[in-house]
């Protein structure tokens, strides 16, 4: 992925509050306190850094976004997403980033 750095962790979806919230994975804090101490300086606004996601066979540019109040990265999974890739809110699966 010219250059960029790989990681794999298992995560969880889960559903903001709000009516009509938004979907998010958060990446494990080892993994995002890795990126933090390593990638920081590619940080745009509001903490957002450009990412590559794959869940399953879905692939997709995207950017992950640092939470300060949960202290980790979180990915926002959007609706086309979820529907092709049939993901469910607390469902186990298996998420490939390049950053």
């Amino acid at each position: 992925m010219d250059g960029k750095i790989k990681y794999e962790c298992a995560v969880q979806m889960w559903k903001h509050g709000s009516t009509g919230g938004w979907h998010f994975v958060s990446l494990p804090k080892a993994v995002s306190k890795e990126i933090r101490e390593h990638l920081k300086w590619q940080e745009e606004g509001w903490g957002r850094m450009k990412a590559i996601a794959q869940i399953g066979e879905l692939k997709w540019e995207t950017a992950i976004w640092f939470d300060t109040k949960k202290d980790t990265y979180i990915l926002p999974i959007k609706a086309e997403i979820r529907k092709k890739g049939k993901l469910h809110v607390e469902e186990d699966m298996t998420l490939l980033l390049w950053v």
